[in-house]
């Protein structure tokens, strides 16, 4: 191997996610693809996230019967202690560009990673372009977010010049935004990413986000985690100023249909878990118990935080409703909540819980979701669980907790037309209604759209799919990348 010549030995593609559960996720299944397809894959992870993958899943077991496959770590900048939850992203943001960008350049100078090809990095940290510029690699940007939270995203400077942006007030929040393209006739203020809601345009998080997406045209190409069936008009309008979009989504189900096409018994054995919270599997036996389709799975995901009066108003929805649930609650999710520590329920929320559901602090999502019980999901709307639902075929009602997930559920909502959208509210009332919605009154209407983009979503990383035929194209072009001049 020393003498065979480098670029005889396969690409090296270095990976480098945003260190939030869902980027890791997402960015781990198509380090698992690229893997099967045959090259060699560094994968950069946040010295925080890996030690909890370590700690929770058989991530190493997963990923040992690839050649060639290694991962590294770097800091997220952010002290052991920092929480790292939605109410601080903007401070790992901060840390990744005054922290951890100098210490990527520095190891990619002094060849830690080895020979590398071309970069794949999470596109929210554009100082990656320069970095990779700087020492002479190609780049592509992988965004985890949706084409549509992108797509609204870059064009911030247009609703600014506009006047959309800033929002003038409550009384303008259902007003349409006319100056993003491709969404003129359904999208509200209301519905922007959260950090639109800034009463001044110089705020530093509607800057830094509108500054790194707006870095993305100067990539090699631009790769999503969607299908064209899915988004197909807005990526139309992506593709305008990144005329090089891959489309390989839903990762997941990609990854899934890939891996039996290469079934070994190593591969079959190690689970594909990339959760950084401990999974109590038990809720699986508790679904295995329920009659079909008549849980409501409810997950805010790994970064929202809720009030004690929004979990108080959302526990009386859901057991006024009726319904059985199994419900997701993260130990970090409310302020103050401590492991051993009495809540002080009110009893009959207590005793609801008892009769009907089943907690547990974090859940295998995927399984849940594909699981004969379960029959409807109320979620934050994040991109991973959206599609994780829509491969499913179960409808939502969906509460937004910041960033894309407010644009995510306007399209589940109104363009999709796969279940609710009650962003902006959190009343026990309006949550009963939303559950008896989804789960009785417009069940037949839902349950036939889910089916639909279900099948459409297999079908696009099935054999011959857009999503299949766009992963080959993009391994195909990385290869070519690779017989340029080797970097360092």
């Amino acid at each position: 191997m020393s003498n065979m010549e480098p670029h005889l030995l396969p690409p090296r593609v270095l990976l480098f996610p945003l260190p939030c559960q869902g980027n890791v996720n997402s960015m781990l299944n198509l380090a698992q693809l690229l893997s099967l397809a045959g090259l060699h894959v560094t994968f950069l992870n946040s010295d925080h996230n890996h030690d909890r993958l370590v700690r929770y899943t058989d991530i190493q077991a997963r990923f040992t019967c690839y050649p060639g496959f290694q991962f590294k770590t770097i800091t997220d900048g952010l002290p052991v202690e920092h929480p790292r939850n939605g109410e601080s992203f903007m401070e790992m943001c901060y840390a990744l560009n005054s922290v951890t960008r100098p210490l990527f350049r520095d190891m990619l100078v002094s060849g830690q990673f080895g020979l590398v090809n071309c970069i794949i990095a999470d596109g929210i940290m554009g100082y990656t372009i320069d970095v990779a510029d700087e020492v002479g690699i190609p780049i592509f940007h992988f965004r985890s977010i949706s084409a549509c939270c992108f797509w609204a995203c870059f064009s911030i400077p247009q609703m600014i010049e506009a006047g959309e942006i800033p929002i003038k007030g409550n009384e303008a929040m259902d007003v349409l935004i006319r100056s993003v393209p491709g969404m003129e006739t359904f999208l509200r203020s209301r519905d922007l990413p959260s950090f639109c809601r800034s009463s001044d345009v110089s705020n530093p998080s509607l800057q830094l986000i509108m500054t790194e997406t707006r870095q993305s045209p100067r990539a090699r190409a631009l790769i999503l985690n969607t299908f064209e069936d899915l988004e197909g008009p807005i990526l139309s309008q992506i593709r305008t100023q990144c005329p090089t979009t891959y489309t390989i989504g839903p990762l997941h189900a990609h990854r899934k249909t890939r891996l039996a096409k290469h079934a070994t018994n190593t591969l079959q054995r190690s689970s594909n878990s990339s959760s950084l919270w401990e999974v109590d599997r038990s809720c699986m036996t508790w679904l295995d118990q329920q009659p079909l389709q008549s849980v409501v799975y409810i997950s805010f995901g790994s970064l929202a935080v809720l009030t004690r009066d929004q979990l108080i108003e959302f526990w009386y929805g859901v057991v006024n409703s009726k319904k059985n649930f199994l419900w997701v609650r993260r130990l970090d999710s409310t302020p103050g909540n401590k492991e051993g520590e009495s809540e002080d329920i009110p009893v009959e929320l207590v005793e609801g819980t008892k009769e009907r559901g089943y907690m547990v602090g974090w859940a295998p999502q995927e399984e849940v979701l594909a699981h004969k019980a379960v029959g409807g999901f109320l979620t934050h709307s994040g991109w991973n669980s959206t599609l994780e639902s829509i491969v499913a075929g179960v409808p939502m009602v969906c509460w937004p907790y910041f960033f894309d997930q407010q644009l995510n559920s306007r399209f589940v909502s109104e363009v999709w037309k796969l279940g609710l959208d009650m962003k902006d509210l959190c009343d026990r009332t309006i949550v009963e209604q939303m559950l008896n919605d989804l789960m009785v009154e417009r069940r037949q209407e839902f349950v036939k759209s889910t089916a639909e983009m279900a099948r459409l979503s297999r079908k696009s990383v099935s054999e011959g799919g857009s999503s299949y035929s766009n992963l080959d194209r993009l391994i195909k072009d990385i290869r070519l990348i690779s017989m340029e001049t080797p970097k360092c």
